[in-house]
């Protein structure tokens, strides 16, 4: 065997030295470390900064009575109860001195920095007696403060972020109203209800992950996310406030639109809800409730000062912004079962359960002061329904009484059931009471919105009645007109009064609109199917619609007139809700209201005016995009017919050369039948 060269042993050697290494990067590639951080660096993880270490989140609250040992812990559930309000407390420290007694100053640690702001903003110069009021300062702040410059510089201008316009639908120019359709798969439109046809001001898929909601006055359109709720708002309706509050599936405005109320499910099966301020954002306070998820556990007061919950024998108010019980306890009511607040009045309407001997009451509560301003005992009651009417002036308490009641192994069954109307006259001296007696079942009931009248559906379900009754000052309330044999199931009142739709919406989906001035029916009618029925705010037009949640085929929504005229029919297989945008109200006097209808006559002819204006321009557009399709159609034809005279010579080549174009051109191949039968036989009869 030949020697090798140096030169080539130095490239055998060097290719030894690759391969070891490639060899080396594969091992690499395919080793697993199966040793975790924790195991290897336990001792210094542990050491590691955490997002609560910052001093963003800690308040210093001087003030604090100093207490010896023994009322420590009574002062600390005291001040726990105080600041939890704001935000979780992840620590507190009470500094003492030698002898045990606290110094008079606190450390108190919040999860998150708006809540020690809010605590800043709401618990500074908070009043817990005579002797003691707090101070309350972020820690960040002393930092700040000691580290002044000597020289002052002026601080940089911030850009003002513009918000967009969240009134200004209500600036439209024909008083036009918006609604949005909720379709399969969180496919929203928001439409604008212009004539003669609406206009989609907005479309967006998947807009919502769940719900979606108008504010009680139409300010934001809310929509709800597996992360928490957005509320949108102006002409685009951009991105206003995003709410952090996960598996939110539920979700109520207070009545002035200054709070949000967030209801999500626990997995002990209770829900918690969260109270957010909406100009801010922050969160107010929470509570866990055992109540069903469908229904409002908090309920407000008209102007948003107050709201209240009904706990186990208790009815507790709270106050705000504090947030805090009102006189801080609650009010003990033993038998509770529900209540109401007036929609004008600060007032609380509860009803309280039989006791044994004990019959059920209806209580009418003054808040703040708590003063009892009207009870009525009532005796043989099953259930009471409250309904305040609008205005606050009549309150009603739909009362199911019984005959005779049965006791069975903890189930109470009755008989000889029978139901009464109890009505309170609000604005009356004492608050006089009257009855309305009806022995027949109750399917329905519903005050007129502006006016004093009310109607009850009642009878057996397949020859129900409607009643209208009046309700004057001083007076009895007074049966104004009975319609018999009608097969209904709801009512719906027009926003403005005087209108009101009696429908049935289980089956046939039968309408009737009725003029309750002389009770004259304006158009009987139907909309098969129908699941839903809502009226416009301005009591102008009526939505009826077939939503796919509730019945399969034919769905989508029709609009109406106040009187029944049919306007749009929008008929689609993925409808499944739609909802008016709701407006505020009006700014005006009622002196001024007055003035405005009695001057609608000068007005008049101008709208007819615009009307026609608006027909005309709609007949125009509507001919011009005919004549449009027709020219279009007659060119395509013109060319199709070129191209079939241009294809009859390969026509005659296939068949034979025989013309086939006319009927008459092959006559061997057809054949002619002549049928005759009889149109019309008279017969003349002559005496």
């Amino acid at each position: 065997m030949a020697k090798k060269k140096d030169s080539e042993k130095h490239e055998d050697g060097q290719r030894g030295k690759y391969n070891k290494d490639d060899a080396d990067a594969n091992e690499l590639e395919n080793f697993v470390d199966d040793i975790t951080d924790e195991e290897l660096l336990g001792d210094i993880l542990q050491k590691r900064p955490k997002v609560s270490d910052g001093v963003d989140t800690v308040i210093i609250v001087d003030g604090v009575p100093q207490v010896n040992p023994e009322r420590f812990e009574k002062l600390k559930v005291v001040i726990t109860k105080i600041f939890a309000q704001f935000g979780k407390i992840l620590n507190d420290y009470y500094p003492k001195s030698e002898n045990g007694h606290t110094k008079g100053y606190i450390f108190i640690e919040y999860e998150k920095h708006e809540s020690a702001l809010e605590a800043v903003t709401q618990a500074n110069n908070y009043k817990l007696d005579k002797q003691h009021t707090f101070l309350i300062n972020l820690f960040s702040d002393y930092k700040k403060y000691n580290d002044i410059p000597e020289k002052w510089e002026p601080p940089t201008i911030q850009p003002f972020p513009e918000r967009p316009n969240l009134q200004y639908f209500l600036s439209e120019p024909d008083a036009f109203d918006q609604y949005y359709v909720y379709n399969i798969n969180s496919h929203i439109e928001v439409w604008l209800n212009s004539n003669p046809q609406p206009t989609k001001l907005v479309e967006r898929e998947k807009w919502t992950e769940s719900l979606i909601m108008w504010s009680p006055l139409g300010t934001y359109l809310a929509t709800l996310h597996k992360q928490g709720v957005v509320l949108w708002g102006g002409p685009n309706f951009t991105n206003v406030l995003k709410l952090s509050h996960r598996n939110v599936q539920f979700v109520d405005f207070s009545p002035c639109e200054q709070y949000l109320v967030a209801y999500a499910p626990l997995d002990n099966g209770e829900q918690k809800l969260t109270i957010f301020d909406i100009r801010t954002g922050a969160e107010k306070r929470s509570f866990i409730s055992d109540a069903p998820m469908a229904g409002n556990v908090l309920r407000w007061s008209k102007d948003d000062k107050y709201f209240a919950r009904i706990g186990h024998n208790t009815l507790s108010v709270y106050e705000t912004p504090s947030f805090g019980l009102l006189d801080k306890k609650s009010i003990t009511v033993n038998g509770i079962r529900d209540f109401s607040w007036s929609p004008r009045d600060n007032v609380l309407a509860y009803w309280v359960a039989e006791d044994k001997d004990v019959p059920a009451r209806v209580v009418l509560l003054e808040i703040p002061s708590r003063k009892e301003i009207r009870a009525n005992n009532l005796f043989n009651v099953a259930d009471c329904k409250i309904h305040w009417q609008k205005a606050g002036d009549y309150l009603c308490v739909k009362v199911d009484r019984y005959a005779k009641i049965k006791r069975e192994k903890g189930d109470v069954k009755y008989s000889g059931m029978y139901f009464n109307f109890e009505i309170f006259h609000m604005r009356e001296k004492n608050i006089p009471v009257d009855s309305v007696e009806i022995k027949e079942p109750i399917h329905a009931f519903a005050w007129e919105p502006i006016g004093s009248k009310f109607a009850i559906i009642h009878g057996e379900p397949s020859n129900n009645s409607v009643s209208f009754y009046n309700v004057k000052s001083g007076q009895a309330p007074v049966l104004l007109k009975k319609l018999d044999k009608h097969f209904c199931s709801h009512l719906f009142w027009s926003p403005a009064g005087q209108y009101i739709v009696i429908a049935e919406i289980r089956d046939s989906g039968a309408l009737e609109f009725v003029d309750t001035a002389d009770f004259t029916t304006m158009c009987s009618t139907e909309h098969y199917k129908a699941t839903d029925i809502e009226w416009d705010p301005t009591g102008r037009f009526v939505a009826t619609g077939v939503s796919s949640w509730k019945t399969k085929g034919d769905t989508g929504y029709w609009i109406w007139s106040f009187q029944g005229r049919i306007l749009n029919r929008f008929n689609t297989n993925t409808y499944c809700h739609m909802q008016w945008r709701p407006r505020p109200p009006t700014l005006l006097s009622a002196k001024q209201q007055k003035d405005t209808k009695k001057s609608l006559k000068k007005y008049t002819s101008q709208f007819e005016t615009k009307d026609k204006m608006r027909m005309t321009k709609a007949s125009k557009e509507v001919i011009d995009k005919r004549r449009k399709l027709i020219k279009e159609f007659e060119e395509y034809r013109s060319k199709r017919l070129d191209d079939w005279n241009k294809q009859k010579a390969e026509r005659m080549a296939i068949r034979s050369h025989i013309d086939t174009d006319e009927l008459d051109s092959d006559d061997k191949n057809v054949q002619v039948e002549k049928v005759e039968f009889l149109v019309k036989e008279e017969v003349t009869v002559i005496d």
